[in-house]
């Protein structure tokens, strides 16, 4: 059994004074590209026997800011125990009790004979800034269910973007950027093991681009990073027709077709996440209550359980601080003898069901929203990235209802609207940076092992991170403007 303590690999949580999120591409890619079953083999799952399950993923995220003693980079969470009378700041002992407790809860009900479920999906720089404060105690409970083997069964791990960059306004160059920091951070602390076992993606705020270049490029990025799947929000989707899922096939794996203004198209796997008050919805364990109410579906000629998904902060409220605590635990004991209805991780459910037969060719085809309109006007098959445009700008013009902002958890806020103070430095240091360093690293892979890279790369990742536009303008896009700078210098 392996231990939770060190990862087996060669990597140091910091190179160069920095963390560590590059130098290793080619490593990881290898660990990450290894092809084999991760959780079907382990699972006492009997698919044949259950109706429906239920997934749930808890999201945790803290920013990096400029805001230490003297400028330094800190992490929010830090800035939060520092300033205790700010704001909601005297939360912060409650946020790091939400990213450890599953270190306690997980074992604790696997020693009563439960069999929980939880997916995690925590942002690059939480887990720097943990390593940071030398929170090793909540990074100690994290790696307890991670890499102690009789756990593994129950947590799944979420890739996700190094540092909650919302992938629409992201410039294309750094997705890929983004998904490889966040792979060698994860390395660096949980070992390359626990690295190979993460095999689901999750966006930041849910945001899928609809844009088809964008989202071509994500998807491929996704794919050769070794994500074999995608959670997607309900309403960002649509069928190829442009009509909206239909009620059933939420519940069943989605195939997320992407085509490029060149009309070359790439797809993924893709577990829906239905609309609602995700923190409710996941402390409450609403999705266990939906579940008991579904039953089997059919995809192509196999018959298969449904699959209520949902995700949620994991620790951003009232109801995710304390209702959480109380709803968790009943649950899993309630399903000690109950075979129909199961708690699932979704690379297990994927698994489980073409174990038992399931073409992912037959899965429900769906693309991001909007874009039928766009191939309405485009025949895909005589694409070129110039009539793609001249959709696009026609339709803008014309459908006050179309848009290509992406889609998100929530319809009734833009990451793009009013943040050109932010978005122009971002896209500026953005291409500094591959203009500088692309040519470079194309004639020496090693130039990314750096200092002078690493801490440029540090500053374009951090700059994209969606926090400087979701907290609106003042002190957030003042944080930005710094980080630009600082970014700018090295890179001038």
């Amino acid at each position: 059994m392996q231990t939770a303590t060190a990862p087996q690999n060669n990597l140091q949580t910091t190179t160069n004074g920095l963390p560590n999120i590059c130098g290793w591409e080619s490593e990881i890619a290898t660990v990450v590209n290894r092809d084999r079953l991760i959780f079907s083999p382990h699972s006492k799952i009997n698919i044949a026997e259950v109706n429906a399950g239920f997934a749930c993923a808890l999201h945790m995220h803290q920013p990096t800011i400029p805001a230490g003693a003297n400028g330094e980079l800190i992490n929010n969470l830090q800035h939060m125990f520092e300033h205790p009378n700010d704001g909601d700041n005297h939360n912060a002992g409650v946020f790091a009790w939400c990213y450890s407790r599953m270190g306690d809860w997980i074992p604790e009900l696997v020693a009563n004979g439960c069999s929980p479920r939880i997916m995690l999906d925590y942002s690059g720089n939480l887990l720097w800034g943990l390593q940071q404060m030398g929170r090793n105690d909540v990074l100690d409970n994290l790696k307890k269910i991670t890499c102690d083997s009789q756990y593994q069964p129950y947590v799944e791990w979420l890739g996700t973007m190094w540092s909650h960059a919302v992938i629409p306004s992201t410039p294309i160059p750094d997705l890929k950027l983004h998904i490889q920091a966040w792979q060698h951070y994860f390395a660096v602390i949980f070992g390359y093991d626990a690295l190979a076992r993460v095999k689901g993606f999750s966006p930041p705020e849910m945001h899928l681009p609809n844009n088809p270049d964008p989202l071509y490029e994500y998807i491929k990025a996704l794919k050769e990073c070794g994500y074999r799947w995608l959670l997607v929000q309900e309403h960002s989707v649509e069928r190829l027709d442009g009509s909206g899922l239909h009620h059933d096939d939420k519940y069943i794996p989605n195939r997320l077709v992407a085509r490029n203004s060149h009309g070359e198209t790439i797809s993924i796997t893709a577990l829906i996440k239905t609309q609602g008050s995700d923190t409710k919805l996941v402390a409450q364990m609403q999705p266990y209550h939906e579940a008991k109410g579904r039953r089997k579906q059919q995809i192509g000629d196999v018959s298969v359980p449904s699959c209520v998904t949902q995700i949620a902060d994991g620790e951003n409220g009232g109801v995710m601080m304390n209702e959480y605590a109380r709803d968790f635990k009943p649950v899993w004991y309630e399903l000690k003898d109950n075979s129909s209805v199961v708690g699932l991780n979704g690379t297990e459910y994927i698994e489980l069901i073409e174990a038992a037969g399931v073409n992912p060719e037959h899965y429900p085809v769906c693309q991001a929203v909007g874009q039928h309109k766009i191939w309405q006007r485009v025949d895909p098959d005589t694409a070129t990235p110039e009539k793609v445009r001249d959709a696009i700008a026609h339709l803008q013009e014309t459908d006050h209802q179309f848009h290509m902002d992406g889609a998100s958890w929530t319809d009734d806020l833009s990451w793009v609207k009013g943040y050109e103070n932010v978005l122009e430095p971002m896209n500026q240091l953005s291409a500094m940076f591959h203009q500088k360093y692309d040519g470079l690293v194309a004639n020496d892979p090693a130039v990314t092992k750096t200092k002078e890279y690493q801490e440029a790369l540090l500053y374009v990742l951090l700059l994209e991170t969606s926090c400087f536009r979701y907290w609106g303008q003042g002190t957030w896009t003042d944080y930005a403007r710094e980080l630009f700078q600082r970014g700018e210098a090295l890179l001038k």
